[in-house]
C-alpha cells in the first residue's frame, strides 16, 4: 500500500446544488497531500446545471467519472464506486460538503504510523449557508473501544470524513442499500469482523444544514428503517434486549413524537456543540 496514495470517492444525483458540488470537489482538488483521483459516481441522470459542473473539470486528469442508467440510492452507488477506486485508501466525500486542507494529510499519518487501522474518520463543523456561518461543532469518539461501545446506540462514525481501506470494507460485504443508514450498516457489519476504528477530535469537515436537516432526522421511515438496524444487531449479538429496547425507545420519542423546532433543540444542544 502506497500510503501516500489515495482515492476520493464522491456520487452525485439530480438533486444537488451545482454551487456546493463544485466547492466540494475544489476542497478536495486542494488538499495539503492532494489525492491520485476523484472517483465521481452520476447516481442516474444529472441536471443541465450540475452536467455543466463536472464539465468545467472535463481536464482535469484526476477526475475519473462513471454514470449509472438509474438512481440506485447512495448504498449501491457506493458500492459500485468502492469496486472503481484503484487505490487502497479511499476518503469518502459528499457533494455538499467541505473538507479542511489538512484533512487527508492527518488522516494519511494515522495509517502510516497505525497499519492496523481501517477506518478513521473525524468530528465536523456544521454551518449554514456560508462556511463562516458555523452553527454547531460535533465531537467523536477518538478510540476503537470507544467507538465500539457507541456503536451499539448510534452511529459513531461521521460518514462525509472518513478514509478507509478498500480491501476491508470489501471484506465485510461493501456498501449495500440500508435507507438512510448505508453507512452505519456498513460499520456495524465491519465490527462484526473485527476491524480497528479511529476518529480525530478535530473538525476535518464543514457540513451543510439547513432547517430541513431536522425535519428529514424525524418521521416512520426513518424510525423504521433504525428498528431494522437495530434488530439485525440484536440477531447477531451486538446488541442485548435491554439496549434494543432503549434504543427504540429513544428513537421513537426523537423521530415521531417531537415537533421539527424542538427536535432541532436537542440536536444543537444535547448532541452538539452549540457555537456561539
Amino acid at each position: 500500500m502506497n500510503i501516500f496514495k489515495y482515492s476520493v470517492l464522491m456520487s452525485v444525483y439530480y438533486k444537488e446544488q451545482p454551487d456546493y458540488l463544485r466547492e466540494s470537489i475544489m476542497s478536495m482538488l486542494d488538499q495539503s497531500i492532494k489525492p491520485d483521483e476523484i472517483v465521481l459516481i452520476k447516481d442516474g441522470k444529472l441536471t443541465d446545471e450540475l452536467e455543466n459542473v463536472l464539465n468545467e473539470f472535463k481536464d482535469n486528469q484526476l477526475i475519473k467519472i462513471y454514470s449509472l442508467e438509474h438512481n440506485v440510492g447512495l448504498g449501491n452507488a457506493l458500492n459500485f464506486g468502492v469496486q472503481k477506486c484503484k487505490n487502497e485508501l479511499i476518503a469518502r466525500m459528499d457533494t455538499d460538503d467541505i473538507s479542511m486542507k489538512n484533512r487527508c494529510e492527518l488522516q494519511l499519518q494515522l495509517f502510516t504510523e497505525n497499519k492496523e487501522l481501517s477506518v478513521i474518520g473525524s468530528a465536523v463543523e456544521e454551518f449554514i449557508n456560508h462556511p463562516d456561518n458555523v452553527m454547531a461543532f460535533k465531537e467523536v469518539k477518538v478510540e476503537n473501544s470507544e467507538i465500539r461501545k457507541q456503536m451499539k446506540y448510534r452511529n459513531p462514525i461521521i460518514h462525509p470524513s472518513v478514509m478507509f481501506k478498500k480491501s476491508d470494507v470489501l471484506k465485510a460485504g461493501n456498501y449495500e442499500h440500508w435507507f438512510l443508514n448505508e453507512d452505519y450498516y456498513l460499520w456495524i457489519r465491519m465490527i462484526q469482523k473485527g476491524f480497528v476504528f479511529k476518529n480525530i477530535n478535530e473538525p476535518l469537515v464543514k457540513m451543510r444544514i439547513n432547517n430541513e436537516t431536522y425535519l428529514r432526522r424525524g418521521g416512520w421511515d426513518y424510525f423504521i428503517t433504525q428498528k431494522r438496524l437495530f434488530k439485525y444487531m440484536l440477531k447477531n449479538n451486538l446488541i442485548n434486549s435491554i439496549d434494543y429496547i432503549y434504543n427504540n425507545s429513544i428513537r421513537f420519542v426523537v423521530r415521531l413524537m417531537i415537533p421539527n423546532s424542538l427536535r432541532k433543540l436537542l440536536y444543537l444542544r444535547v448532541m452538539r456543540k452549540k457555537v456561539n
